[in-house]
């Protein structure tokens, strides 16, 4: 399927430019279509008016007295006016029918197609047969080169150019649906700092889905873990390499965790964040230095804790 999207892509750059062009013809074909039609029937009227004229003039001068004669040619004329008849009629129904014109949504939307082939493509109006029939009118023949880590291309198109491609292959057990790389990395490093509930509520709120395009819950995580052979996180670890929160930082220094951010955007404080939405992890060794020491000292001399254990700072 990679290759197919990929050959896809190149025939589409290839007509893209096309695509306008197609469009306004189309909706000049359109217009004209009808006015095309009523020529054709206004010109069939005028003939079968002709020849219904020249029926009746070899009646009207034929000798009454041959009535085989006079017969056939009465015949003749009769049925010229039949064809008369019926083409006038369809001219008359042709005419009262309304005019198909194109309303400013439909001249839209065929610009917005021709303009945007890929979704034209895409289209479920589309069959497969089309796409096909497109393809071998702009292809030649597609040379296909299979290495160990990928898919090589070189498409012949009509006309002598050439075009080549190098998709990646699948690794064994990989499919369209795998979850990305740089989630499985996310979750590897996550997995060291909170449990796997947590995980799946950072990642929802990053956006970032699994392989089908669902949303992240817990068992979704402790899933993709076993399959990956990540360790699930272990209550104390984090501190045990010296690691904490922002949350647990503030409780070490006595001050707000409003404080604790406002150090790190200073940078006097360095601090790390793996993704959005993820947490910030702060070394003890770095809430240990001078400097931090002294700037929380600062805020507590400022802003005091208060005396009623229940009453909590307003940090401002």
């Amino acid at each position: 399927m990679r290759i197919d999207r990929a050959v896809a892509r190149e025939v589409l750059d290839r007509v893209q430019p096309l695509g306008i062009e197609a469009a306004l013809a189309a909706m000049t074909n359109m217009e004209q279509e009808q006015s095309e039609r009523r020529r054709q029937l206004a010109n069939a009227v005028e003939q079968a008016r002709y020849e219904a004229a020249r029926a009746y003039r070899q009646y009207d001068v034929a000798d009454p007295e041959n009535r085989l004669v006079t017969a056939d040619l009465e015949r003749r004329w009769n049925e010229r006016l039949v064809a008369l008849r019926a083409l006038e009629d369809e001219l008359a129904q042709l005419d009262n029918r309304p005019k198909a014109q194109l309303g400013s949504a439909d001249r839209e939307h065929l610009m917005a197609l021709g303009g945007d082939l890929s979704r034209a493509w895409a289209s479920p109006g589309v069959t497969v047969e089309t796409r096909k029939k497109i393809v071998r009118l702009l292809i030649a023949e597609i040379i296909v080169d299979v290495t160990e880590s990928a898919i090589v291309a070189v498409i012949h198109w009509q006309g002598g150019d050439h075009t080549r491609l190098e998709v990646k292959k699948n690794k064994v057990g990989q499919t369209r649906w795998a979850t990305d790389a740089d989630i499985i990395e996310i979750v590897r490093v996550l997995a060291r700092q909170m449990p796997d509930a947590s995980i799946a509520a950072v990642l929802n709120r990053s956006g970032k889905s699994t392989g089908r395009g669902n949303g992240w819950t817990r068992a979704r995580i402790c899933s993709l873990r076993s399959q990956k052979e990540i360790p699930v996180y272990r209550h104390g670890e984090r501190a045990e390499r010296g690691e904490a929160t922002l949350d647990e930082a503030a409780e070490i220094l006595a001050i707000s965790r409003t404080t604790i951010r406002r150090l790190i955007n200073t940078g006097l404080l360095p601090a790390q964040q793996l993704c959005k939405n993820a947490p910030w992890i702060v070394r003890h060794a770095d809430l240990a230095s001078q400097d931090v020491l002294r700037a929380a000292d600062c805020r507590r001399s400022r802003h005091p804790a208060p005396q009623n254990p229940l009453q909590n700072a307003l940090d401002l």
